[in-house]
């Protein structure tokens, strides 16, 4: 078993990364205060094959439990589906004494915290993802928030869950495209902020890839004790917590212009940090040899660089819209070298052509 906090202050927390956990989830609530009423949100894929475990825990433990089934996939994570849940959690008769579980990957994590957030004015809530992108970064940290037809997230709160519970035999069932793709947010953390684990990355990719129990759990754990580290400095995002959106601000861009469908998100955060790495080398921050081992990188880990074909003054569009953006200008974070970042304020028309993708 692997434990970490977040510290802070009174919304600390633990993340708790275990193999054969999801049965302790019920005790482990009780144990931090959470009993009662609790309304455990999920999609009917995760359902399916988790629901039955963690219902039969939350219920042992003394819980009077209401299930709300969410549809599966990012084109869902908008305000209509926002209030179902709501709906749901009125029905159910949830109160503020009462939690929500939230049982699946990103798209349930963000839209049951940020219901969380928002229901009552605030109610507690706990994390169990079920893929290795929320594993490793959307379930930690406390960003929840839906989608907007013209730009992902711009609707959301900082609301921290009262508790991460990580169970790795979930990635067991998870598809071999969105284990790939969570690869990226892995990636991200080596290349901004770590290079010795970076490293690690390219030495064990194969048994990484092969989900060899151990290296799961190091990796997973590697990625959420830095996540906690910056969040705990900065958990709004005034300044350092930024370098966690690295790879994201062109990979939103392209993903929004899909339409959140083409794409999985970690496929266009992945597509994101190769063109970062090429704006980080334009702009003098990073070699050529060490933007080749960013890109290798992900492509040792089925990751797809080519970006989708999208009309420049659309994307231009999108960008303008970006949550980072400031004065017409992007806060824009660039790998310095490998291992460490940099920050630029560049404008969408600079993006685009550091980038190439105004061609």
């Amino acid at each position: 078993m692997s434990r970490l906090t977040v510290n802070l202050g009174a919304q600390s927390y633990d993340i708790v990364i275990e193999s054969g956990c999801l049965p302790s989830l019920g005790d482990r609530c009780a144990g931090i205060g959470l009993k009662g009423r609790v309304a455990l949100i999920t999609n009917p894929t995760v359902a399916a094959l988790y629901g039955d475990s963690v219902l039969r825990s939350l219920a042992d433990a003394g819980n009077s439990v209401s299930v709300i089934e969410i549809p599966d996939g990012e084109e869902y994570k908008n305000a209509a589906t926002l209030n179902r849940v709501y709906d749901g959690l009125i029905d159910a008769g949830l109160d503020r004494r009462s939690f929500i579980v939230a049982l699946g990957g990103g798209v349930v994590g963000d839209m049951a915290g940020f219901a969380a957030a928002t229901y009552l004015r605030g109610i507690p809530f706990v994390q169990v993802p079920t893929t290795l992108l929320a594993q490793v970064d959307s379930s930690v940290g406390g960003k929840t928030g839906i989608d907007h037809p013209r730009g992902k997230n711009l609707i959301g709160a900082f609301y921290q869950p009262r508790l991460v519970l990580i169970d790795v035999e979930t990635l067991a069932t998870l598809p071999v495209r969105e284990f790939r793709a969570g690869m990226a947010e892995v990636v991200k953390y080596g290349v901004a902020l770590d290079g010795a684990f970076f490293e690690y990355l390219e030495r064990n990719a194969s048994a990484i890839l092969n989900m060899e129990r151990g290296h799961l759990i190091e990796v997973i754990h590697g990625c959420c004790r830095t996540k906690a580290r910056v969040v705990e400095l900065d958990e709004r995002e005034a300044g350092l917590r930024a370098v966690l959106n690295y790879g994201h601000t062109l990979g939103h861009a392209l993903e929004t212009l899909a339409g959140y469908r083409e794409m999985v998100h970690g496929e266009a955060v992945a597509i994101g940090m190769a063109l970062a790495a090429r704006i980080s080398t334009a702009l003098g921050h990073c070699s050529a040899a060490e933007g080749a081992r960013i890109t290798a990188l992900l492509e040792k880990f089925g990751l797809i660089l080519t970006p989708p074909v999208v009309e420049p003054g659309r994307l231009l569009d999108t960008l303008s819209k970006d949550k980072k953006s400031r004065g017409g200008t992007i806060i824009f974070v660039c790998n310095q070298g490998i291992g460490n970042h940099a920050v630029e304020m560049l404008s969408p028309e600079q993006l685009l052509a550091l980038s190439g993708l105004e061609v």
